[in-house]
This record gives structure tokens, C-alpha cells and sequence, in this order.
């Protein structure tokens, strides 16, 4: 009965967001709530809501400080140099556009974060797609898919190390046959940059833009505002150095280290209080749109988890595979991974489901690594999720709706969960016989 609720309340969500009938944060809140009452859990609603909402706080703290970290730093021209270079490289090529956001993405999302993908790829490259007219869902597809090969697969990416820590896994041992699969997951979205770029390139040209002069496009597109500060640029470049290398090292949460980079960086680059308040308010529109967006995620995260629908999905998908089946165990594990990942958040999934799948395929003598390994293959369906936070973020700041970002990407993302797939199982890094 749960599970039968439980699929029955991500199908509805899901129906009501894609056709446009409940808005996301509305959709997040209220069908949970209704679907919490029918199952008889009226009476403990209210506190499961409450530790959802506990549960997304340093996810909405750290998107609200980000988004303000690096708003100031685009707001002082920190990375006008970083876009000059890319945009005289790929004019107004819509192909050359595409891949060059996959190549800037892929290495961006090499730590792991994808709020600072999103945020340093979208400020690179999306004034270029609006210049030309491409449309703005190829970014932010290339940028999801990026994310999803580069942060998923790392030991230091999040859903990797979930798998290790809930499974007690060696990070050397999960990653290192993983590699091949890494690298041919990049490839894969090069490839499917290339593929996007070449249809763009069709539906509007090869648009040939002035590089010089005074009306270069690049001098229009970056803007010679009164907020810049070059002369602090290398100032600038060595806080969020700073900032990223201790993100990367663990040395404090998330959170809190973006709010200390934004209160130095608005200090250094706006020591004026009325300054300081004006840049604030200018990007306070788009923080406070995620973070209501994170919030009512917890609202659905906090019911799926306390009435144990999660549970109850997780015990009845062990339960249908049959014993004949056990050697398949860890292709079972990435395909489902694709649905489970994308209606639980990375930590209801991981230390949740995980260690029972993880059990289950001891039975049949399998490695927990292997199960580790297959359970991050699904992470690009994962990420078209309205749960992950960094995703509410790259729909805002492509100015999009999360029903048609899901439309955009669903066949990108499964593609790519399957190629990574084959990739693991042609590499050895998941098997089929044991």
C-alpha cells in the first residue's frame, strides 16, 4: 500500500509540474501533503514537513551565500577575461558554442559542486547564446550532463561519496576502474554537445559576429559597467581560489565558507554601505527564488521519507527481481537508479536504499563496490530532479520553467545513463557474471 502511494504521489507531482497545472513550488508542497493525509499521517504531517525543512537548510543557506559569492564576482569582472578568450574562439558558431560550454562545464564541474558549474558556466556563456538566439536549454542541458559524469563518478562529488561512506568502501578501489567510464562519459557529452550544436547551427545559421571595433559583440556582451573592478581581479581570483580549495578539502561546510567569501568579497570590491546594499538587492530576486524552490523540496522530501513510502518502494523493487536474475544485480542497480535517484534525494537514496540493495546482492555474491559503482550511473536523471537544489538554480538563471528543462533533457539524460552504463559494463567496472 505504501509503495503503491508512494509511486502514485511522484507520478501526480510530476503530471502536475510538466503540464504547467501547479507551479513547482506549489506542486512540492501541496501534493505531498495530500497524499501524507490519504495515507492516514495527518497527525504526524506537520513534523515530517518540519524535518524536511531541517534537512534542505544548509543546502538553501549554501545556494543563497553562492549565488551571492559569485553574483559579486561576475558583478567585478572577475571572469571577463575567461569569456573574452571563449568567445573570440567560438564567434558565432552555434556548434563551436556548444562544445566549448561542454569542455568549460566538464572542467568547471571537476569539483565536484554544481552550483559553481552552474554559476561560472551560465555567466561564461549564456550572454553569447542570447546574442546569437541559441536557445538557452543546450546550455543548460550540456551543463547538467557535465555535472552529472564529472561530479557523480569523483570520490569528492556527493553521490560517490554517500556510496562509499554508506557501503564502508576504499575511495581508491570504488574509482579507479570507474576512470575508463569517466572518460568516455566526458566524450559522450562533447559528442552530444556537438550533436546539439550542429542542429542549432541549422535552425540559425552560422551568425558571423564584429570582433573589433566599436561595435564588438564581446565589448557588448560583457559590458563596461560601473560595478567592475579590474585592478582587483587578482584579489578576486585568489578568494575563490581560496574559497574552492577549502570546499574541495572539507575544511569547513559549504555554507559557511561561501557566506565568508561573500562578505569579503563585498567588502574588498564595495566597501560602500549603500553599494553594498544596491548589489545585494540585485541579486536577491534570484536567491530568494531557489531558496523557496530548496524549501519546498524538504516539504516533499521530509513527507516521502516519514511515511516510509521510500522504504516501502525501496523493499518491494528487492522483492520483484527474481532469484534468476541475481547475477544481473548490478545493471538492475543502474538502471533503476535513473527513477529512484530522481524522486530521493542523494541522501535518502544513498543511505537509505543503497545499503539494501548492497545486502540483497551479497545473496547472490556480489561485491558491495560493484553495487556502489552501479548506483551513481543514473545521476544525469537525477539531475533533471526539482529535489536537487543546484538544479533549481541552472532553471533560474536560464530563465526557464522546471517542467520544460525537463522536457528538454529526459532523453539526453537517460541516453547518458545508458551509455555510461554500457561504458562500466564494456570496462569491467560493473559486471554481469560473478
Amino acid at each position: 500500500m505504501l509503495a503503491f502511494l508512494g509511486l502514485a504521489m511522484v507520478v501526480v507531482f510530476t503530471f502536475l509540474i510538466m503540464t504547467k497545472r501547479l507551479s513547482p513550488i506549489v506542486a512540492l508542497t501541496v501534493v505531498p501533503i495530500v497524499f501524507a493525509v490519504i495515507g492516514g499521517f495527518g497527525g504526524t504531517t506537520g513534523k515530517m514537513m518540519l524535518d524536511g525543512l531541517k534537512m534542505v537548510a544548509p543546502s538553501a543557506a549554501l545556494l543563497l551565500f553562492a549565488i551571492l559569492f559569485f553574483g559579486l564576482m561576475i558583478d567585478a569582472g572577475l571572469f571577463d577575461p575567461l569569456i573574452r578568450k571563449i568567445l573570440k574562439r567560438v564567434n558565432g558558431d552555434p556548434m563551436k558554442i556548444a562544445v566549448g560550454t561542454a569542455l568549460l562545464s566538464l572542467l568547471v564541474a571537476l569539483d565536484g559542486d554544481g552550483t559553481t558549474t552552474y554559476m561560472i558556466t551560465c555567466a561564461a556563456m549564456l550572454p553569447l547564446y542570447k546574442r546569437i538566439g541559441m536557445n538557452p536549454m543546450i546550455l543548460a542541458t550540456i551543463s547538467m550532463l557535465s555535472l552529472s559524469i564529472m561530479s557523480g563518478m569523483t570520490p569528492w562529488g556527493g553521490p560517490a561519496t554517500r556510496a562509499i561512506a554508506a557501503l564502508g568502501l576504499d575511495a581508491g578501489e570504488y574509482f579507479v576502474p570507474l576512470l575508463p567510464t569517466m572518460i568516455g562519459g566526458a566524450l559522450w557529452v562533447v559528442f552530444t554537445a556537438f550533436i546539439l550544436g550542429r542542429a542549432e547551427r541549422k535552425r540559425i545559421g552560422n551568425v558571423q559576429l564584429q570582433s573589433g571595433g566599436g561595435d564588438c559583440y564581446i565589448n557588448a556582451i560583457l559590458e563596461d559597467t560601473p560595478h567592475k573592478r579590474p585592478k582587483l581581479a587578482y584579489v578576486n581570483l585568489v578568494l575563490v581560489i581560496a574559497v574552492l580549495i577549502a570546499l574541495v578539502m572539507g575544511l569547513m561546510h559549504s555554507a559557511i565558507l561561501f557566506l565568508i567569501g561573500f562578505v569579503l568579497a563585498l567588502m574588498i570590491n564595495y566597501p560602500q554601505l549603500d553599494i553594498q546594499k544596491e548589489r545585494i538587492l540585485a541579486h536577491s530576486g534570484n536567491a530568494m527564488t531557489v531558496v523557496l524552490l530548496v524549501f519546498a523540496a524538504g516539504i516533499f522530501a521530509g513527507i516521502f521519507s516519514g511515511t516510509k513510502m521510500v522504504d516501502a518502494l525501496a523493499q518491494t523493487l528487492v522483492d520483484w527481481i527474481p532469484p534468476s536474475w541475481g547475477h544481473l544485480f548490478p545493471l538492475v542497480v543502474a538502471v533503476t537508479s535513473m527513477p529512484l535517484t530522481f524522486v530521493l534525494s542523494n541522501d535518502a537514496y544513498y543511505f537509505g536504499v543503497v545499503p539494501i540493495l548492497a545486502n540483497a546482492a551479497a545473496a547472490y555474491g556480489i561485491d558491495p563496490i560493484e553495487i556502489a559503482r552501479a548506483s551513481i550511473l543514473g545521476q544525469p536523471v537525477h539531475l533533471m530532479s526539482p529535489l536537487v537544489a543546484s538544479t533549481l538554480l541552472l532553471v533560474g538563471m536560464v530563465d526557464r520553467d522546471i517542467g520544460d528543462f525537463q522536457k528538454a533533457t529526459v532523453k539526453w539524460a537517460v541516453l547518458t545513463s545508458l551509455v555510461v552504463t554500457a561504458l562500466a559494463l564494456l570496462t569491467g567496472a560493473i559486471s554481469l557474471f560473478n
